[in-house]
């Protein structure tokens, strides 16, 4: 019995997927040992561990704050980005935020108005990490996709960048290439660099937004349609040159080349709805950790591989210390499922493991002896040293805070319980940077240590750290978002708490105030959804569409009323207020005509013009001069026959 329970522990992990396990503690007739296989991490959504930036200096829009119009609206140029005011304001951090429920938050650029020819920008992402793409790479733009534009990649943590991907309407006179579809690719230039046409025509700003970098579609070309043969997939990584390293990456870098024309060619008399404004940058990996890993976490700042196989480093790319008998190699996916995991080897071991190898278990190792008593929770920083010199970092709950140092002889070190390890931690907490962390030293091996030989415990410092609020400060009661959002941020040189992404139309530090283009109402309460109510603010009556507490609109010239939708005395509606042309009182038709609408003058036959003040001339009507000089003719024609006609006589 004992032998089936031990195969079936052996091989149920085996059978939950490819890759998914590093080693497995099985007994034979030697004895209990490990069994290694290749592993890789699963799949994250990696653009909240990205460092973004953005460049030239300048370009981004805010600062001086200045309008810009759309292309649907070209010649309203109400719209205004403001860096001063938060709801205003588009930052490039708003390219990989969290947007909810359609309340896009984006960055934006400059318009053209404010920038020399040509209007480029470049967005560069940055993880301190290599990572291999399992997705497509998708950007999503506010206000029409550039008309030309360049995905370029890293390998070297930006010192050398490299081409990935072209876009533009006109790939030709873009960039001198013939357009191609990823999806007519074959296994034998799977790795070509394209130019496309796909994503750069002008579609409408309200219609085809997102961007993509095809992964998924090269990946079927293996694996099928369906991405249901990945061990095909996996199989070529190995034979194929190249293809491992054409998904792999350090940095991303797009390059805005040139914006939006809204399907016309520039036209310099309005340049100011001419930018760019992304609002999502969305790129799914894994951590490269060469199959020597299943975990990947962030810790010191960076995403760095819970190594196996008796290996170490960021990616897992070398032998720990006591493992050097024989050279680094990376892990291997073939033979298929399990592939070779191709451990680093112990002085005496030519199987790759430890002969000694037993289950590892993890315990902190204390600064000093003491004597601790329960009083209160306090959230501290637990670093320890441990695997030759790299630091392990994890958020611990203390129950005990009061301390006093024990007599020397005392033989039992303290035990600090409960303990949350990394990969417990709630994911605000391990995505956020740990900012206010002491940085490790760097010795001129490049190994990291601590200060001290022996492990510290850290207090966190006064103000509260971002993302230790945020983790804390889940519930909306104690958010005091009056049920329009369900969490919090902790903004430290303000040292308060402000909700974030605020729902039902809401904005404000407690989701208290509403969004531009809609106002309170009176007759809800703050916690009711239907607390604010949109403006609706008729687009050609209104200069913009944000009203004020009551509702009303701010009208342009001749228009009134709540929503803007009617005029004054003196004008006519005609998609918009515009002075009439005629009236009952000051504008009066002359000559017998009557006035439409205040729009024109229905005249009389005989008359003409904007008042029916002038006389028309035609062959019906011989009041003018035309037809005076007709009859004139007229008569000597006549005066002409009649002499004729009597000297015939």
């Amino acid at each position: 019995m004992l032998p089936l329970f031990s195969l079936l522990v052996h091989y149920l992990p085996l059978a939950l997927g490819h890759y998914d396990i590093c080693k497995s503690w099985v007994t034979s007739d030697d004895g209990p040992s490990w069994e290694y296989y290749a592993c890789q991490p699963k799949p994250m959504v990696m653009k909240e561990y990205a460092i973004i930036k953005v460049d030239p200096p300048g370009i981004t829009c805010g600062d001086p704050a200045e309008y810009f119009c759309t292309h649907e609206n070209p010649y309203l140029c109400s719209d205004e980005c403001d860096a001063s005011t938060p709801d205003l304001a588009h930052p490039p951090s708003h390219m990989v935020d969290k947007d909810e429920e359609g309340m896009a938050t984006y960055w934006q650029s400059v318009t053209w108005k404010r920038y020399p020819e040509p209007l480029v920008a470049n967005i560069t992402l940055s993880w301190n990490k290599t990572i291999e793409l399992t997705d497509d790479i998708v950007v999503t733009f506010e206000y029409g996709r550039p008309t030309a534009m360049m995905l370029e990649k890293s390998l070297d943590y930006g010192r050398t960048w490299h081409p990935y991907q072209y876009y533009a309407d006109d790939c030709i006179e873009a960039f001198g290439m013939t357009p191609k579809k990823v999806v007519n690719l074959m296994a034998s230039n799977v790795t070509r660099v394209l130019c496309t046409e796909d994503y750069s025509r002008w579609a409408g700003s309200k219609k085809e937004k997102n961007v993509l970098f095809e992964v998924r579609e090269r990946f079927a070309i293996f694996a099928g349609p369906d991405l249901r043969k990945m061990e095909n997939l996996y199989t070529r990584m190995e034979s194929a040159k190249g293809l491992k390293d054409f998904f792999t990456f350090t940095d991303l870098r797009l390059r805005l080349l040139r914006p939006a024309l809204g399907g016309t060619y520039v036209q310099r008399d309005n340049l100011r709805k001419y930018f760019y404004a992304i609002s999502n940058i969305e790129v799914t990996a894994r951590c490269k950790c060469n199959l020597h890993s299943n975990a990947c976490n962030f810790r010191e700042g960076a995403l760095q591989c819970e190594c196996e196989h008796n290996t170490t480093g960021q990616d897992c790319g070398r032998c720990k210390k006591s493992f050097r008998n024989r050279s680094w190699r990376s892990g291997s996916y073939t033979p298929i499922p399990h592939g070779s995991p191709n451990a680093c080897a112990a002085s005496g071991s030519a199987l790759g493991i430890s002969e000694t190898a037993r289950p590892e278990v993890t315990t902190a190792r204390p600064a000093q002896t003491t004597e601790l008593t329960t009083t209160q929770v306090t959230l501290v920083l637990d670093t320890t040293q441990v695997d030759q010199g790299v630091l392990t970092s994890a958020f611990t709950y203390i129950l005990k805070t009061e301390k006093k140092e024990a007599p020397e002889s005392s033989p039992t070190p303290p035990v600090l319980e409960p303990k949350v390890q990394l990969q417990e931690i709630p994911e605000k907490i391990r995505a956020a940077p740990p900012t206010r962390r002491e940085p490790p030293l760097t010795t001129s091996t490049g190994k990291k240590h601590s200060k001290s030989a022996s492990s510290k415990t850290f207090i966190a410092p006064e103000p509260t750290p971002a993302y230790v609020i945020d983790a804390l400060v889940k519930n909306p009661k104690d958010c005091e978002c009056y049920g329009h959002s369900s969490r919090c941020s902790f903004i430290d040189f303000l040292n308060v708490v402000t909700c974030v992404s605020c729902k039902h139309n809401t904005r404000g530090q407690h989701c208290q105030h509403c969004r531009l283009g809609f106002y309170r109402n009176v007759s809800a309460e703050l916690d009711d959804e239907n607390v604010c109510i949109q403006c609706n603010c008729n687009q050609q009556g209104s200069e913009h569409e944000r009203c004020n507490e009551t509702g009303d609109c701010v009208c342009r010239p001749g228009a009134t009323g709540t929503k803007c939708d009617e005029c004054y005395l003196g004008y006519h509606w005609r998609q918009g207020c515009h002075p009439n042309v005629c009236d009952d009182e000051l504008l009066i038709c002359q000559n017998g005509g009557t006035c439409h609408q205040g729009q024109r003058c229905i005249c009389p036959s005989g008359f003409k013009g904007a008042l029916c003040q002038d006389a028309k001339c035609d062959s019906t009507h011989r009041n003018c001069d035309s037809a005076s000089s007709t009859m004139v003719i007229s008569v000597l024609l006549l005066v002409c026959t009649l002499l004729l006609s009597l000297e015939g006589i």
